[in-house]
């Protein structure tokens, strides 16, 4: 599991920063990718990376101003034309529908692959036998939502050695131990699972928050997650402009992640008031309060590492 940022800028492209959208890489986890936000310009920032569009699964969106979803059609156009045939799960607030539908009935686009729009309501919208993701609303001009991915416990390293050298050879019973299945074996000997599966593997957490002022869902949404990406439009001082235009500064994220106990704070959405020479600035304002911050760039990459219980 990986987090790419495609594009960390807030409100109209930069040289240095694109408008929004972040991957989340779960090659590994099930050959995928999902998509958060599609700004302007999204496929081009794609093309200077490793993700193929054709293993987008699921695109969710956190609100639907311009920055966060101008580059939407373009994405599913040029995902079709490039050869893109499996499905897609989009996930967003009340209007998406007409938004997506409009743009592609507009410019005669056919998509060669299904692509199925969920407008959300908060709660559990999506839950399979990997991952859970929730959605809360958030403290925007419009509907903005943040989203907590949540990955599912998973059983703990098969010890195949250990196996062998107890003369349990490859074959069934090695998926029964796995799923800690108790086997008895044709010599009679009762096999335990637990003495040969290594320590159970706790589920990740990532929440992705819209664009928000400090609010209470953004701590449930952050609650122990491992990494908490957060808005910081405006620097720390500026938290009565930050209020005006439903933004947050960087001390305002900082405490959200200390309320809610993340592992990892990152910083996105970045105003482009704030120049290269600013950024070690606004990282070290939310340092202050948590010191485990850091500052999203375009094409920054944050592996999140699996934990043993």
């Amino acid at each position: 599991m990986d987090v790419l940022f495609l594009g960390t800028g807030a409100g109209v492209p930069a040289k240095l920063r694109n408008v929004t959208s972040i991957a989340l890489k779960l090659l590994e986890e099930r050959g995928a990718v999902w998509l958060f936000d599609c700004g302007e310009a999204t496929q081009h920032q794609i093309l200077y990376t490793s993700i193929k569009p054709r293993r987008i699964e699921k695109i969710f969106i956190t609100h639907l101003h311009g920055d966060h979803i101008y580059g939407f059609p373009g994405l599913l156009s040029s995902r079709s034309f490039q050869g893109g045939e499996s499905d897609v799960m989009v996930y967003g607030p009340k209007g998406l529908k007409d938004f997506v539908h409009v743009s592609l009935a507009v410019s005669q686009t056919n998509l060669k692959y299904e692509l199925q729009i969920i407008e959300i309501e908060e709660g559990v919208i999506f839950e399979d036998d990997t991952f859970i993701v929730e959605a809360y609303l958030l403290e925007h001009g419009i509907p903005s939502f943040g989203y907590r991915i949540i990955e599912k416990d998973r059983p703990g390293t098969l010890l195949v050695n250990k196996l062998i050298e107890a003369g349990i050879k490859p074959g069934p019973h090695y998926k029964k131990i796995k799923n800690g299945e108790p086997v008895t074996l044709e010599d009679g000997r009762m096999i335990e699972p637990s003495r040969y599966v290594g320590p159970a593997q706790k589920g990740r957490i990532v929440t992705i928050l819209g664009d928000t002022r400090k609010c209470k869902n953004a701590v449930k949404l952050a609650k122990d997650a491992d990494l908490l990406i957060h808005e910081a439009t405006f620097s720390s001082g500026e938290e009565n402009l930050a209020y005006e235009y439903f933004h947050s500064t960087t001390t305002q994220a900082a405490e959200v992640a200390k309320a809610a106990g993340v592992k990892e704070l990152c910083l996105t959405h970045i105003s482009s008031r704030y120049d290269r020479t600013d950024w070690l600035k606004l990282e070290k304002e939310a340092q202050i309060i948590f010191s485990n911050t850091n500052i999203a760039e375009d094409f920054k990459e944050i592996p999140i590492q699996h934990k043993s219980y």
